[in-house]
């Protein structure tokens, strides 16, 4: 689903829920914010060819996070580009995604999956590719949590920063959050960037009064 030019916003059936990745695309490169669960790499692919996107145009894979249907399918991905791929994510949680720690959230899997991460991200970074990319450090559901704004559509990847019910904004998710002060505080960093729409993680797009939306959280 393109939500505006080169916005892509991915949907990955999964045991009765939705999950959605965002392909974002220009004339130089293709970049793909988050990955999946294990086992999904068929479908990814198939949504990214879908865009008008081939994997040897992926250059970029964007983490917001070290859960597992974050970084799913990596290991596959790193293995169809040959390497070639940056990997970014905050450094707070490379190494679960490296797999140098556990898990948190899965601690208990014998064979998770990792991957390199090539590049970090830290709170305020300014990425140059796909029409810039302003990386905002989001602690709550892990301390090393990321969302990214998007300056030419003005769209806010919140990752799983908060969820959405049918374009309504929910706020932190309790149940999956390590920290739920610091995901409250995290919320209000929102305030001095001027989003018209938001794509969540779990829950999809949000279009409408976002700034309102916002303000009541």
């Amino acid at each position: 689903m393109e939500l505006s030019k080169g916005v892509h916003m991915l949907h990955l059936p999964f045991h009765g829920m939705v999950i959605h990745p965002t392909l974002l695309i220009d004339q130089e490169m293709a970049v793909l914010i988050d990955t999946g669960f294990p086992g999904q790499f068929g479908e990814l692919q198939t949504a990214i060819e879908q865009a008008g996107i081939s994997f040897n145009q992926l250059k970029a894979v964007i983490l917001t996070h070290q859960d597992l249907d974050h970084i799913g399918n990596l290991p596959e991905i790193w293995q169809k580009t040959g390497g070639s791929i940056s990997v970014y994510a905050h450094e707070q949680d490379r190494p679960y995604i490296q797999g140098e720690l556990p898990l948190i959230k899965d601690g208990h899997l014998d064979n998770p999956p990792k991957g390199k991460v090539t590049d970090l991200l830290v709170d305020g970074q300014e990425l140059p590719f796909c029409g810039g990319i302003r990386v905002i450090h989001t602690p709550g559901h892990t301390e090393g949590h990321i969302s990214l704004y998007l300056r030419e559509s003005k769209t806010l990847i919140a990752g799983d920063s908060m969820y959405s019910v049918d374009g309504k904004l929910m706020g932190v998710h309790g149940p999956t959050t390590l920290d739920l002060k610091s995901a409250q505080l995290s919320l209000k960093k929102y305030a001095e960037f001027d989003i018209t729409s938001v794509i969540c993680y779990h829950g999809g797009v949000s279009t409408q009064n976002i700034k309102q939306q916002l303000r009541d959280l």
